[in-house]
């Protein structure tokens, strides 16, 4: 009783404001240490973020170094080393599980850190993605080193059995010539393919460089003009032309090669022989009526544009035709008389590099094949059926290839 009578006397003696102001300072003080205790347990996990952060900033920096190295590699560069290319891949399995391992861990985090999670994973994604590309973006700065592939500039359009071969591997021995080995046969059996599956095709070539391509059946379709003038309207077109009949007879030779139960020559040749028939519509005998196929080309392209290659000349003297050639398509004349040499076995002149004293490369065993003795009766008959053709081309190309000249040789030819 003595005790709650004192502090009733003493709580009488002191005023209730003064009470009031120590109970509230004891309460502000009590919040203010439970604020800092809240405080520090939230920025535990941001400062973790700042010490990934630095991390990474560390890492994107070898990155940059890295990349910065692939980049500046010289023009002669052509692929990594094995320890850079070892290096990379193990940087990038690296880089990619600890940003795995980061996003998960972000997103475990309490709801305070929510906004800086969703940060955190944006920047990395975007880091991810550009590294990503950087692949990519090498192949394509390599590949632009070494040129990049076009449409060709020239093509060699005709005519089959007519000496296209030879000459483009003339052409390609000239450092300023890139073609296609094999025939693409775009325009006139692939042409669904479109463009970009054309240009494919095409070797990569620098500036000042020409692209070729050589089909002989081009001359001879007749949709393969308006198709190239669709793609390049000043493209320019090389035709090797050589005597109908003698182109005749070796179409019928290598055909015979391959397949050698089909009838002889003198059969396919007329319709009937008696009559002296001749059956223009056998494939081996139309091509050789060179102003039909002509005619169809001027439509679309004036005689400028175009190139006119004698077979015969190709093969007595190579180097004149090559000058004729090289002057047409713009091209310093580099390709000589000291880069071919004449193959007796073969019939034709074989290709050599001028400072090489090795065997000179010739054609393979399908060009040079024995011709099969034809009729000469037959032989006379066809030179009297192209004759008015020939002359019409003469007319229409302003060259005289004097195949009429060649018929007592012709009757006597016996090789390709």
């Amino acid at each position: 009783m003595a005790f709650w009578s004192s502090t009733s006397v003493f709580t009488s003696k002191v005023p209730r404001k003064i009470l009031f102001m120590f109970t509230l300072s004891l309460s502000v003080t009590y919040l203010f240490y439970s604020l800092m205790s809240c405080y520090n347990s939230l920025q535990f996990p941001l400062q973790e973020n700042y010490v990934y952060q630095g991390r990474l900033v560390t890492e994107e920096t070898t990155f940059v170094t890295l990349r910065e190295k692939l980049y500046s590699a010289s023009p002669g560069f052509t692929e990594f080393t094995e320890a850079e290319r070892t290096t990379v891949v193990s940087t990038v399995k690296d880089h990619a599980e600890a940003e795995q391992r980061t996003v998960e861990w972000i997103r475990t985090q309490a709801s305070p850190t929510k906004s800086a999670a969703a940060h955190h994973t944006t920047a990395l994604e975007k880091e991810h993605q550009e590294f990503s590309t950087t692949d990519s973006d090498l192949r394509v700065n390599c590949t632009s080193d070494y040129g990049e592939k076009k449409l060709p500039q020239a093509i060699i359009i005709g005519v089959k059995k007519g000496g296209t071969r030879a000459l483009l591997e003339a052409l390609r021995v000239h450092p300023d010539v890139r073609a296609v080995g094999n025939e693409p046969h775009f325009f006139d059996r692939n042409y669904e393919k479109g463009l970009d599956w054309y240009r494919d095709l095409m070797p990569s070539t620098l500036e000042g460089q020409i692209t070729m391509e050589k089909t002989p059946s081009y001359f001879v379709t007749n949709h393969a003009p308006k198709r190239i003038h669709s793609m390049a309207r000043d493209i320019k077109l090389i035709i090797v032309v050589r005597n109908p009949v003698t182109r005749a007879i070796s179409d019928y030779t290598q055909t015979l090669s391959k397949k050698p139960e089909i009838p002889t020559f003198e059969v396919l040749a007329f319709k009937n022989r008696t009559l002296g028939l001749i059956d223009a519509s056998w494939s081996a005998l139309r091509i050789g009526i060179y102003a039909l196929h002509l005619e169809s080309w001027m439509q679309y392209f004036p005689l400028s544009q175009m190139h006119f290659v004698s077979g015969e000349r190709l093969i007595v003297d190579p180097a004149g035709e090559m000058a004729k050639v090289q002057d047409f398509l713009g091209l310093k004349r580099i390709v000589t008389d000291k880069h071919f040499y004449f193959n007796k076995t073969k019939g034709f002149p074989c290709l050599k590099k001028p400072e090489d004293s090795s065997t000179p490369r010739c054609l393979g065993k399908s060009k040079g094949r024995t011709h099969p003795k034809i009729d000469p009766d037959v032989i006379r008959r066809l030179h009297k059926f192209y004759k008015p053709f020939n002359m019409m081309f003469y007319q229409m190309t302003g060259q005289n290839f004097e195949w009429e000249l060649e018929e007592d040789s012709e009757t006597r030819s016996s090789q390709d």
